[in-house]
């Protein structure tokens, strides 16, 4: 009995030092060297350089809270002038987090001895993810809300520097075909920044829904946020017959700006346009070409209704709808979608087709006249929106036809969007359906899945995307990062959201994340049994094994 309690000692101490070992932390540093002794945390006081913003002094106060609170030894928390001095003198101890103007933007270093741990950041950021990489090498009880008694709150001592591959470390989510509350947004964004990502962009408007308030067009958010009914499984021919809708007042949507700009994100909002937009046109219907009547649509899919840009009128909805919006994002880009526009309703249209004519836009071989139409909308838009002090992004159907310089492009229907653009002198976003939709199946045998939309994209594909493939040499400067998509058509449900997001999401952030050639998947996959799923259980996610 004595050899069993001495076995089961060895393995809790083993479990524990696990936790705090330089491998286990997700995403995988650049750098991480060990070094001889640990420093233990919890009672540990954390001190914090008054020249960081309030929202990074907050953050690092939350954390010497959290920490105090499951540990059940407090953590004081200060931030006292001079320190940077104090701690070049080397008689400060506990967890300091230093400003040095010197490291990149979103880059940090973390030096632990057995005395103290220094963090030294530049911004904001470089002080989020440096939490982030505290709480992966404390156990997973950090993640949750429970005291916990019998954990060694300490981490090994180690040189960390570690910064970013990509600048653009996305993640989507479509509240238009479902609608997401603010509470289960923020949930989303929260394990977004747990994995240190730092744009998500906001799918808020489409056929099926209208999800955001527009003060000088009421009637989107009394009329063109509902639909009557959503079609049932994959019968596109049924109606379950429950009215169905929601939108985001403009008060929330600056809560949620602010609650992920505390959490080191970007949030970039999506208004499709020109197409995908009937939604939109059931509640101004002289926006269309055929005037209506017009619906929110009740199935999946993309209808072929569309915006009559031959209309002044339009642009002035257009316009007076992003004008709106920039103001409630502060972020740099604005991303007007761009994708799936059909074009038969402007062929038939006399008010689009007399702009055609006006602007000389013609067939050529390459592109057809209502394709340069399209063309001639996105300028339009990027050059007012420019005004505003913001960027576009688009789908890359937006190459199609002419692309004016500064345009930014998400590349969903392959790499060849990115390949074509990056050649082309503009920047890129790659997001291919191959590798990054996670409303995709996990598993090549349906049978134990969800239902969901169809394709397969599994945790190990996603592991094994290479951005940089067909890239030129000479244009990957131009390829600012990678996002994943989950498109909600067939999810309705918090949990189900969370099971199509993780643990796939995590896997992204290596890619997003890691130097080229510091992948490794054997490592990845010991690591998420080992270590993620238990963070994920702490903090309450649902997630697929």
């Amino acid at each position: 009995m004595k050899r069993l309690l001495t076995l089961l000692a060895a393995c809790l101490l083993a479990l524990c030092a696990r936790a705090g070992a330089l491998d286990d932390i997700v995403p995988l540093p650049n750098k991480a060297e060990l070094r001889k002794g640990s420093l233990r945390l919890s009672g540990a006081p954390v001190k914090c350089d008054p020249a960081f913003d309030a929202v990074a002094r907050e953050a690092v106060a939350a954390f010497a809270a959290q920490l105090g609170y499951v540990s059940g030894r407090a953590c004081p928390f200060s931030a006292p002038l001079g320190l940077g001095g104090a701690v070049a003198s080397g008689k400060v101890k506990g967890l300091i987090f230093v400003k040095d103007a010197s490291l990149a933007p979103e880059a940090y270093s973390l030096d632990v001895s057995s005395r103290r741990a220094v963090v030294r950041a530049s911004s904001r950021s470089g002080v989020l993810y440096a939490l982030q990489t505290l709480r992966q090498l404390l156990p997973a009880a950090i993640y949750g809300s429970k005291a916990v008694d019998r954990q060694r709150w300490v981490i090994p001592a180690c040189l960390i520097e570690d910064s970013p591959r990509f600048a653009w470390r996305g993640m989507h989510l479509d509240s238009s075909r479902h609608f997401w509350g603010v509470d289960e947004v923020k949930r989303y964004l929260d394990v977004m920044a747990m994995y240190k990502l730092n744009r998500f962009h906001w799918h808020l408007t489409d056929d099926q829904g209208w999800r955001i308030e527009i003060k000088a067009y009421p009637l989107l958010s009394q009329i063109a946020c509902w639909r009557e009914g959503t079609m049932v499984g994959r019968d596109f021919n049924s109606n379950d017959g429950i009215r169905y809708g929601g939108f985001y007042t403009q008060e929330e949507i600056r809560e949620v700006v602010d609650y992920a700009a505390a959490r080191g994100i970007t949030v970039v909002p999506e208004i499709d346009l020109p197409g995908h937009m009937l939604a939109a046109l059931s509640a101004y219907p002289e926006l269309g070409c055929t005037g209506g009547p017009y619906a929110a649509w009740t199935r999946w899919g993309v209808s072929d209704q569309v915006l009559c840009v031959g209309k002044e009128s339009t642009f002035t909805f257009l316009e007076t709808v992003l004008s709106e919006m920039a103001e409630l994002f502060p972020g740099e880009y604005i991303h007007i979608g761009g994708d799936e526009c059909p074009k038969d309703e402007w062929k038939k249209c006399p008010e689009c087709q007399a702009l055609i004519r006006r602007l000389g836009l013609k067939d050529d071989g390459r592109f057809t006249a209502e394709q340069y139409l399209q063309s001639y909308v996105t300028k339009r838009i990027q050059d007012f929106l420019a005004t505003k002090g913001k960027k576009i992004i688009g789908w890359d159907e937006i190459l199609e036809g002419e692309l004016a310089p500064g345009a930014t492009v998400m590349s969903w229907r392959g790499r060849e969007g990115a390949q074509e653009a990056s050649r082309k002198g503009f920047d890129a976003i790659l997001s291919p359906t191959s590798h990054c939709y996670f409303d995709y199946c996990q598993s090549e045998d349906p049978s134990g899945e969800p239902l969901g939309i169809g394709g397969l994209v599994t945790l190990e594909r996603i592991y094994s995307f290479d951005p940089l493939e067909g890239i030129a040499p000479e244009a990957a400067g131009h390829i600012l990062g990678v996002q994943a998509n989950l498109w909600t058509e067939y999810i309705s449900t918090p949990e189900h959201l969370e099971y199509m997001l993780l643990p796939r999401m995590i896997a992204l952030s290596e890619v997003q994340w890691c130097r080229e050639g510091a992948r490794d998947e054997a490592r990845f996959l010991r690591v998420l049994r080992e270590h993620e799923y238990p963070v994920l259980d702490a903090a309450g996610y649902n997630y697929r094994k």
